[in-house]
Parts: C-alpha cells; structure tokens; sequence
C-alpha cells in the first residue's frame, strides 16, 4: 500500500517508516500537520497513519479537515492520549481506528492491513500504470511498452515514487527523504546519479521521454 505517516517525532517517524517498508508498503512522511494535511489532500494514499499530537494543526483537526473535503483515505490515529473522550473526539472527527501509545509494532501492522483492505477492495491491487509504463508491485518489475526494465531495488522505489507522483515536480531533497531516508547529506548528487540511471533505462529508445528535469525544483514524470 501507499502509506502517509505523520509524526513529529521523528525518531519514531523513522522506525515506523522502516517497519511499514519491511511489510512491503510505499511511505510518505510529513512531520506537522499543516504538511500532513496537503500532502493527505491529494487523495493518492491508500491509508495515513496520523498521530494527534501535532506541531501547526493537530491529526484530529487534519482528520476533520480531510472528511469535510470528501477525502474518504482511512486514517489510523497515533497518540499518546488514551482517554475515552480523545478516543470519542477522533473518531467523531472521522478516523477509523485509534491506536494509543506505545504499541506494539504487530498490532499496528494488524489494524494496517485490516484498514488497508476496505481501500484496495475494487481496485486492481499492486500496479501502477502510466501511458505504456507500468510497475508490478508484487513482483517489483517495471515495463515499458511491454519490454521489461532491469532496475536495482532503489531504482524501482525512485521509480515508483515517481510513479505515484505523476504530473507533481519532485525536489531532490524530497526522494532522498523517501528512498534513503536522513543518511546522506541534501548537497549530495545521489539523487541526480539515479536519476540519470533511471532515466537512461526508462526513456532510452523511446520518442517520448517520460522524465524531466525543471531547473532548480527537482523532476517530474508526465508530460
């Protein structure tokens, strides 16, 4: 699944990120929750896992926010608070599930793929199409005008995030936030390295080029 965390702490943004991924899912992270919030608009995700406790707006005012805007993602409230009444005040405000902390990792992988579930049902689950490329999520294979591409995992994933972000410009400090996390520096030219390596298997010997560079923002995938 396509996973949106929004934590503020951010030791635990990360050790929940990593869990998710292990598990296979996609994750996107915002740390207040005015980011949360519009990243969140965008209806892409398949569920967001929102703590309460936030820095510019709070998850259940984010929740809130969310239904009143016909945005239907299953949220899964994350928060320190365990009274009955803050349990009421999420759930009036829209979420789905509330799961107090500390918590186990299992349970939040449980109550994950039980809300994950009402998302996917109708869709055709683990691919993503974009003109003649397509990814198969279970099988991590991507293939362009039926001819497959041979990518290294992080290839794929950088991929896929742009995949899901179709039309979107993607600065450089966004994909090494989601595809390597906070273990390399924003001045590095990673991100520029895969891009190129990307781009020369994804657009090599096609009319159409499916990836750009905008100077001085980042890329973007689409026409």
């Amino acid at each position: 699944m396509y996973i949106l965390l929004v934590e503020d702490e951010r030791r635990l943004a990360q050790i929940v990120r990593r869990v998710l991924e292990e598990e296979g899912h996609t994750v996107d992270l915002a740390h207040d929750g005015a980011d949360g919030l519009s990243m969140a608009m965008e209806g892409s995700h398949d569920l967001i896992v929102l703590d309460i406790l936030l820095p510019s707006m709070d998850g259940i005012e984010v929740c809130g926010n969310l239904r009143r805007n016909r945005v239907d993602t299953p949220v899964l409230l994350l928060t320190a608070l365990d009274s009955v009444n803050d349990r009421v005040r999420g759930l009036d405000a829209g979420a789905d599930d509330y799961l107090p902390k500390p918590f186990a990792f299992q349970e939040l992988l449980a109550r994950v793929r039980a809300l994950g579930r009402r998302r996917v049902q109708g869709r055709e689950p683990g691919r993503l199409e974009l003109g003649d490329l397509a990814l198969d999520m279970n099988r991590r294979r991507a293939e362009r005008a039926g001819r497959v591409i041979e990518l290294s995992p992080k290839e794929f994933g950088l991929l896929e995030f742009l995949v899901r972000n179709a039309g979107r410009v993607i600065t450089r400090t966004q994909i090494l936030d989601h595809i390597w996390g906070y273990d390399f520096s924003p001045d590095s030219n990673l991100v520029d390295v895969y891009m190129s390596y990307l781009r020369r298997k994804v657009d090599r010997d096609h009319g159409r080029k499916l990836i750009r560079t905008v100077r001085g923002a980042g890329y973007i995938l689409g026409d």
